[in-house]
């Protein structure tokens, strides 16, 4: 593997109300390199007395003269100071971020550490523009609404993307003026660790942002439970958005779900089918799979199939796995042997329901080390009943269908409980935008793939969840609104 020396990694301790702490109950795990299986460091294993502690904190900071007399702009200044110090740190971020979680480097530098900044700088600019409305009502009354902070936040983030899933979150509740607990996935909590240490160096006041690491049915349960915390941003597996929801029914907090998906990549018959191919692999192939929008059903109309197929399993090859710090690695390992074993899982478990595998699925190691590597595996003879076309793999495992005519198409896509994400390619205008229409899905793409902004929203469908990030949307998830009457006869 290529020399990590020259980042030093130091033992992860809580931050909680402007202070590194360890753990009450004096609690460690280990991060582990996906890369290599070997451990990084250890982090403190937080758990609802930390919980506890940092929600306590976070209502003191939000309740403090300090963040509420805080003028708007100099928030927004703020939050451009966090983006310069992560800016500042790109570099090291990226690696950090690699070490972790195992993504290509490359990758990780120029997309992930890159629109977290984006993130920060966009909600920056939104710190003095979120406004309420005067209200034209009947009788001698002025009436006007005001938007205000929800207050103390709660974010539970997943390992796929740690970095821009807690800028996603962090960024607009703190423009809104918000406080916020953040707890990160046990197995890639290194970077948010090091936002938080940003985040105080550019002047964010003692509390505002806390950090608990530990696992989910310990600090993270804690969290959603804890009475203190007015809302819960939550992007994860469907089957944990569920304990969720359930949990924070006690306290009546928000709650918003970014969750699973099984996204269907569409190929009509009209389409440039070069692209489409180039599309479709990185649609599954990107970040190893481990994206909820991964285009893991590609559905191809049978007039094309044959052609697309053997052209797919041609690119295909060039995903080869490789060590993650070289800059020329497309494709890293998966996160944890958890992870590979579950991949490895619904492998068999297509090849025993009749899946043809065409290509690939198999453990490989790399430089010597037996990391967390699969060769990207790609099914044919796959119907919408066998399991590897209905349920979320988060994994470089690809089920090709084919379809009659745009009608059987749409039905297949929509045939799942997700409703994330979905694309079209085809050259034929009105059929793009119907089945952009009739796609029950919060993006669709046509012609492209895996495209997203920080000014656009992003949000489920379905069993994927509710509630939208990014953009202007983001905003509501982070404030509420408040009447105000004036009498003035």
């Amino acid at each position: 593997m290529s020399d990590t020396a020259t980042l030093e990694i130091q033992p992860g301790r809580l931050f909680i109300g402007g202070e590194w702490q360890d753990a009450a109950s004096g609690k460690t795990f280990d991060t582990i390199n996906p890369a290599t299986a070997e451990t990084l460091t250890q982090l403190a294993e937080g758990g609802a007395d930390d919980v506890d502690r940092a929600a306590r904190a976070a209502r003191t900071a939000f309740e403090s003269d300090a963040w509420q007399k805080l003028d708007a702009r100099k928030r927004g200044r703020l939050l451009y100071a966090i983006a310069d110090g992560l800016e500042a740190r790109a570099d090291e971020l990226a690696r950090l971020e690699t070490m972790d979680n195992g993504k290509p480097v490359k990758e990780a530098r120029m997309i992930d550490i890159k629109e977290s900044i984006d993130c920060f700088r966009y909600y920056a600019g939104w710190a003095d523009k979120i406004e309420g409305d005067v209200i034209p009502v009947p009788g001698p009354y002025l009436n006007y609404t005001r938007r205000e902070p929800v207050g103390v936040c709660g974010a539970i983030i997943p390992w796929n993307y740690p970095l821009p899933m807690a800028a996603w979150k962090v960024a607009p509740a703190l423009a809104c003026g918000n406080a916020m607990v953040l707890k990160p996935a046990e197995q890639t909590s290194l970077t948010a660790l090091e936002l938080a240490r940003i985040a105080a160096e550019a002047g964010l006041p003692a509390g505002i942002l806390n950090v608990v690491t530990g696992f989910g049915e310990s600090a993270g349960a804690a969290l959603v439970a804890h009475p203190e915390v007015d809302k819960i941003a939550f992007t994860g597996s469907t089957a944990v958005g569920k304990i969720i929801q359930r949990q924070a029914a006690d306290t009546l907090k928000r709650v918003s779900l970014e969750l699973g998906g099984k996204s269907p990549n569409i190929v009509l018959e009209d389409a440039d089918v070069d692209a489409a191919v180039r599309g479709a692999s990185m649609a599954i192939f990107y970040n190893t799979g481990q994206a909820c929008t991964a285009g893991s059903r590609l559905l191809v109309h049978e007039s094309i199939r044959d052609e697309f197929v053997e052209k797919l399993v041609k690119r295909a090859a060039g995903f080869v796995p490789g060590d993650p710090m070289d800059p020329k690695t497309r494709l890293g390992p998966l996160v944890s042997q958890e992870q590979l074993d579950r991949v490895l899982g619904y492998i068999e478990q297509g090849k025993a329901e009749g899946g043809n595998l065409l290509m690939g699925g198999d453990r490989v190691e790399v430089n010597g080390k037996r990391g967390y590597f699969v060769n990207p595996a790609i099914f044919g003879g796959v119907t919408s009943r066998m399991t590897i076309a209905c349920e979320e793999i988060f994994g470089p495992v690809l089920a090709v269908q084919t379809f009659k005519d745009l009608d059987e198409a749409l039905e297949i896509g929509n045939s799942t409980e997700y409703g994330l994400a979905a694309a079209v390619w085809t050259k034929d205008v009105r059929k793009a935008h119907v089945a952009a229409h009739k796609l029950r899905a919060g993006t669709v793409w046509i012609n492209t793939y895996h495209n997203l902004d920080t000014a656009s929203p992003f949000g489920g469908y379905k069993q994927s969840g509710y509630g939208r990030e990014l953009g202007r949307h983001a905003l509501d998830l982070y404030t509420q609104v408040k009447s105000v009457w004036v009498n003035l006869g």
